[in-house]
């Protein structure tokens, strides 16, 4: 396992757990945090062990967005990570990174800025009561970012443009963010971390070939029109009536017992 600086990385029972540890700076994005999080995506990823990733942080803030103390003093250091920016490659959240394993935001505090990217692009996200949301782009002569456009696509529209429109002034906490849907769940801080493991563990006991289909059919709805997502979803659950992990679910229904699900590492074995 790589070592992380910037990260806390850990993998138990089918669960990665990608911790953000900079939280002196609120979690915010220097230049080495960002290559991080690029090859810690990866990793578990990689990791057929890894049936489910929670995404989570250290201390009082979730994510602060883009460190702008580094961006002042060290352009340098940022400079391929605006390229990035410019030229839409960015490598912060699973999406950006092609992750199709089920990810699980859970916010411990404050999320800001570039930091919604992790939430609007996490496939479940709860968070703690002490956690808000806010989207600062306008208040500092910044166009809003694409993470707003992916939490349109998830809430209604009035809350998402309202944040990002008042920018510093406009601050969603976590009861909000929970009647706008953009969380599922509200806890006490000290039972975030809890919570996200059991959602985790339900979600990791379940077949990983059709989580990765599932979570490709749900994104690529938000792309496409209703009938194309529909047609395409009805091919991915034709094909998957002849994956072992079907019967094999079936089976176990039957007989009352907990199912052994092929890995994605045999799958991909299988399929060189």
């Amino acid at each position: 396992m790589t070592d992380y600086e910037r990260l806390i990385v850990e993998k138990s029972d089918g669960i990665g757990w990608l911790i953000l540890n900079r939280p002196d700076a609120g979690n915010a994005f220097d230049a080495r945090m960002l290559d991080e999080l690029e090859q810690a995506w990866a990793e578990l990823d990689r990791d057929p062990d890894v049936r489910v990733i929670v995404n989570t942080a250290v201390g009082r803030s979730f994510c602060t967005g883009m460190d702008v103390v580094q961006v002042a003093r060290d352009k340098e250091a940022m400079r391929r990570h605006s390229r990035r920016t410019r030229d839409a490659e960015l490598k912060i959240s699973s999406w950006h990174c092609d992750v199709w394993k089920p990810v699980i935001a859970a916010v411990n505090g404050l999320c800001a800025g570039g930091g919604l990217h992790l939430v609007a692009d996490a496939d479940i996200v709860i968070a703690a009561e002490t956690a808000a949301f806010v989207d600062p782009h306008v208040s500092v002569g910044q166009a809003v970012a694409y993470e707003s456009i992916t939490l349109l696509r998830k809430s209604p529209m009035e809350a998402v443009t309202r944040m990002a429109m008042v920018g510093r002034g406009e601050r969603i906490s976590a009861r909000r963010a929970y009647e706008l849907g953009i969380v599922s769940d509200v806890v006490a801080p000290d039972a975030l971390r809890p919570a996200a493991g059991r959602l985790a563990a339900a979600v990791a006991a379940n077949s990983p070939t059709a989580l990765r289909e599932s979570k490709r059919a749900l994104w690529r709805s938000l792309e496409v029109g209703l009938t194309q997502a529909r047609n395409e979803a009805a091919s991915t659950i034709w094909e998957l009536r002849n994956h072992p992990d079907h019967a094999e679910g079936v089976h176990a229904w039957r007989e009352k017992r907990m199912p052994h699900w092929e890995s994605l590492a045999q799958e991909n074995m299988e399929a060189r």
